[in-house]
């Protein structure tokens, strides 16, 4: 029996440790001893690292180097705004590299937060990684075909989860 290749809509379950562009490791899968599993071609994963991916099998290992275009983004000064101290919780403390969710034009969006007193709060609103190049070590643990059921949910489903339930969910 051949392996599957990753192509579109077949699940792949992998294996990744993610760097800065020092080198420096930002996450690791293993050492939350949780794979990662995605859908391919549903957009799961950003298109670049997808392409990357596209016709490997189980196996194989690669590193992939990602620009800021291709990722999170280049930084973005015009998200950095400031505000006054009273537009925030005046029982929420507040510090510099803190993170918190706030409602922006396009839906939630995670800011940090960069300075703040009692007069004035400076907010970052860019991805903590915009900007930066990013390198994914991967190794491709399981190449599948996906079922039904997350074809039409777009994603993959916790093992053991049947379409009926996904049925009833909707309802």
């Amino acid at each position: 029996m051949s392996q599957l290749a990753i192509e579109p809509s077949h699940v792949a379950s992998l294996h990744y440790t993610l760097l800065d562009e020092r080198g420096r490791p930002l996450d690791d899968s293993r050492a939350r001893q949780q794979p990662l599993a995605y859908l391919h071609g549903h957009d799961n994963l950003f298109p670049a690292l997808e392409a990357a991916l596209a016709s490997r099998k189980s196996g194989e290992r690669l590193s992939v180097t990602l620009a800021p275009a291709d990722s999170y983004g280049e930084r973005d000064e015009a998200l950095v705004s400031e505000s006054p101290r009273s537009a925030f919780p005046q029982d929420q403390p507040l510090k510099a590299g803190q993170r918190f969710q706030a409602q922006g034009p396009d839906g939630p969006r995670t800011v940090t937060v960069l300075a703040a007193d009692d007069a004035q709060v400076t907010v970052d609103a860019n991805h903590p990684l915009a900007g930066e190049t990013l390198t994914y070590e991967i190794e491709i643990l399981e190449v599948r075909e996906a079922t039904r059921a997350e074809l039409a949910k777009g994603h993959p489903l916790p093992p053991g989860t049947s379409h009926a339930e996904v049925e009833d969910r909707k309802q």
